[in-house]
């Protein structure tokens, strides 16, 4: 925009038809963009060797020396060396999972029984390290209700839930959301699998 145009502040088309556009993003752009932009940390990953190069390097920057982890085929992205494994919950260990599904039209990551166990969100640690897949990506949450329903038709689980905010804020006094917060710092590492 030129000078004068900004100094007598004329409107210029041009500028108002490019904000008017829509841009249609793949699913798997479309979710790192919402995921990203309410400040989850995202990583991707084109091979396993990725993913436990990430965690690694995760585990360093944040000085973590020790995971809660309720999955145990998680453990094959590190050794026993790298980090002290606890099966239990501490509020103050991170916590390494996956997912169910991975909510684009949102940014939303859901969860279930089958990752949180019989444990609240809000009950959960604060960081989250979260591995998971191009395949789990989803357009919007009635696909990933279906998602789970399709895939656990045997036994579906309970505890479906989605962390909706990847940056804590201690300062919330919102007297509506005492206590059922789910806020989180969050790292997803994303393998490309398909």
């Amino acid at each position: 925009m030129s000078f004068f145009k900004k100094l007598f502040n004329i409107p210029v088309k041009e500028d108002e038809d490019i904000q008017k556009q829509e841009v249609d993003l793949s699913l798997d752009d479309l979710f790192v963009h919402n995921f990203v932009e309410k400040g989850g940390k995202f990583l991707y990953c084109s091979k396993e060797s990725e993913v436990t190069d990430n965690l690694k390097n995760i585990l360093k920057e944040n000085n973590w020396n020790q995971l809660s982890l309720f999955n145990n085929s998680l453990s094959a992205f590190f050794t026993n060396k790298d980090v002290e494994i606890s099966e239990r919950l501490n509020s103050d260990i991170p916590i390494f999972l996956s997912c169910e599904h991975l909510i684009a039209d949102k940014g939303d990551i859901l969860f279930s029984s089958n990752q949180l166990k019989s444990f609240k969100l809000s009950e959960m640690p604060q960081n989250f390290i979260v591995y998971a897949t191009t395949s789990q990506l989803v357009n919007d949450m009635g696909q990933g209700l279906t998602g789970i329903k399709i895939h656990h038709k045997e036994k579906l689980p309970t505890n479906i839930s989605a962390i909706k905010n990847y940056s804590i804020n201690k300062n919330d006094d919102n007297f509506l959301n005492y206590g059922n917060s789910n806020s989180k710092n969050l790292y997803l590492l994303l393998l490309e699998d398909l």
